[in-house]
């Protein structure tokens, strides 16, 4: 199948996720803790293509499950922590010295960062930089979670290409 056909089957995966996850009850207590099961689709994005196609395909993600499941507040934090996710995770990648596991987790710790930063910007005060500890390990957990579950899709698509 062609490039364009795949990251359009891809996408609509990430979509599905992202439903999925609005529909799982997944409360402990802490607001705005999600599993990020739609990051799946990034992270092996990400090992698979590239981060430009990763990129396209998160952004679609975000946009259309915030259209879809959420409300425009949502669609700008999630791009704000996708963007800094994505980033992070390709620079570590490009390094080679880190697992997906680590990439992973970074890549959850930084999503958290980049939207605390995003309501920082938008509410006009640093008072909620006290919500950082609880987001940095709830982004450690569910990053570890992503990067088993990534892991394991990857060795199972090991020998799956994406043509021109």
């Amino acid at each position: 199948m062609k490039k364009t056909a795949w990251l359009g089957v891809f996408a609509a995966l990430a979509i599905i996720f992202g439903y999925l996850e609005c529909l799982i009850p997944f409360h402990i207590g802490i607001p705005g803790v999600k599993l990020g099961i739609a990051n799946i689709i990034t992270v092996v994005m990400l090992y698979k293509t590239g981060i430009k196609e990763a990129g396209i395909i998160t952004v679609v993600r975000v946009v259309v499950v915030g259209f879809l499941f959420a409300n425009a507040f949502s669609i700008i934090y999630s791009l704000a922590g996708c963007f800094m996710s994505l980033v992070t995770m390709y620079l570590l990648k490009k390094k080679e010295c880190f697992s997906i596991y680590g990439i992973s987790m970074a890549g959850g710790v930084a999503h958290n960062i980049g939207q605390l930063a995003m309501a920082v910007f938008l509410l006009e005060t640093g008072s909620i930089w006290y919500y950082l500890p609880v987001l940095l390990i709830s982004g450690v957990l569910t990053g570890l979670v992503i990067g088993i579950v990534s892991n394991e899709m990857l060795k199972r698509i090991k020998d799956f290409k994406i043509t021109e």
